[in-house]
């Protein structure tokens, strides 16, 4: 018998509305046959559905006068994290699941992330006028969506409050420090490309063909991400246009979105 998974999100503040967590949930209950437990870390429970289990946001155990919540996600690292044990895949909210979730447990490896540069055009110029910075970046992980097994990353946590200030120095995002510590350890490991999408670079055609073409779902997509500065809640409400990226009929996603 298959041993249950499973799938976290974070909620706080006013960012995301319920309606993110229960459409996720939504997505997850159709993509994942296994057993699984859904969970969702929040400020508060209001409007989630009654099948979605709660709990609060994880302290991320700062020194007094630190309390930067752009890091929260780093909180799921602890030795501990709640009563849940095991193999567990976290879940941006401003995603959506269009195919099986079940590769993503399949998969063998000891941590998995999205490669941040697989949802991003190549940056040529950057390549040229700073190039270690450029193979830095090409190794990031884009923490939309990543697998762990419950405490054993907890060096992440553990080595991020020893020193938030040099962490935040020298790291902008959480992801970044989160990727050199995985990578430090040997334990950075990525999806196969093509798993993860981003709506913007990758279901979105290229100007000028995006003027006649409809945004579509690549093959073997599984997850479009809404990586940058175009958000979900702009496409699914028609928005996001721009002289250089018109964005077409996008029902599909919509309808994948809002599915119950």
């Amino acid at each position: 018998m298959t041993a249950p998974v499973n799938i976290i999100c974070m909620k706080w503040g006013a960012m995301y509305g319920p309606e993110y967590v229960n459409r996720l949930h939504a997505g997850v209950r159709r993509h994942l046959q296994r057993p699984h437990r859904f969970v969702c870390f929040t400020d508060t429970s209001e409007g989630l559905d009654p099948g979605i289990e709660v709990m609060p946001l994880p302290p991320l155990g700062l020194p007094e006068g630190h309390n930067d919540r752009r890091w929260q996600k780093l909180a799921v690292f602890g030795h501990t994290l709640g009563d849940l044990q095991g193999s567990t895949l976290f879940l941006d909210l401003d995603l959506v699941v269009v195919d099986s979730l079940e590769p993503f447990f399949d998969r063998p490896g000891k941590f998995l992330i999205i490669r941040d540069a697989d949802l991003f055009k190549p940056k040529w110029r950057r390549k040229l006028v700073n190039p270690e910075r450029d193979r830095f970046l090409r190794v990031i992980g884009n923490s939309s969506v990543f697998r762990f097994e419950i405490g054993q990353q907890a060096y992440i946590l553990d080595n991020f409050v020893a020193d938030p200030d040099a962490a935040t120095r020298q790291y902008p995002m959480s992801q970044q420090y989160q990727s050199a510590q995985l990578a430090a350890h040997g334990e950075l490991e990525y999806w196969p490309r093509g798993w993860c999408v981003s709506f913007k670079n990758d279901c979105v055609p290229q100007f000028p063909r995006n003027w006649f073409a409809d945004p579509t779902l690549p093959d073997g997509a599984k997850i479009v991400v809404f990586a940058g500065r175009l958000k979900m809640s702009e496409v699914i409400a028609g928005g996001g246009q721009r002289l250089h990226r018109h964005i077409g009929d996008v029902d599909w996603l919509r309808k994948a979105w809002m599915a119950p």
